[in-house]
């Protein structure tokens, strides 16, 4: 229990759960503000995604809503990609200290 409030007050801990947090707020935000964006282009303008492309069969729904999963996928690379490089080694680093 001693161990868990030492890393609670240690400020290299106290830095990253700020940094992550901002971090995570931010991918939180942005694909809030997509994805609600995307339901409510569907809910109050059904004609301007239905629009087809080029005269064809598929309307722009269809890549404007793989858009929106892929940027699912790309935030969730870009956190992998930050908690690897950033957020990991600070925890390895903590952990080691604390097994020691």
């Amino acid at each position: 229990m001693e161990d868990a409030a030492r890393l609670a007050r240690d400020p290299r801990y106290i830095a990253l759960i700020q940094r992550r947090g901002r971090f995570t707020t931010a991918l939180t935000a942005i694909m809030l503000v997509v994805y609600f964006g995307f339901i409510l282009v569907i809910a109050f303008d059904k004609a301007l995604l239905a629009r087809p492309i080029g005269g064809g069969a598929t309307s722009w729904g269809i890549p404007v809503g793989l858009g929106v999963i892929a940027l699912a996928i790309l935030l969730t690379g870009l956190y992998v990609w930050r908690a690897n490089r950033d957020f990991d080694p600070v925890i390895d680093e903590l952990r080691a200290e604390a097994q020691a």
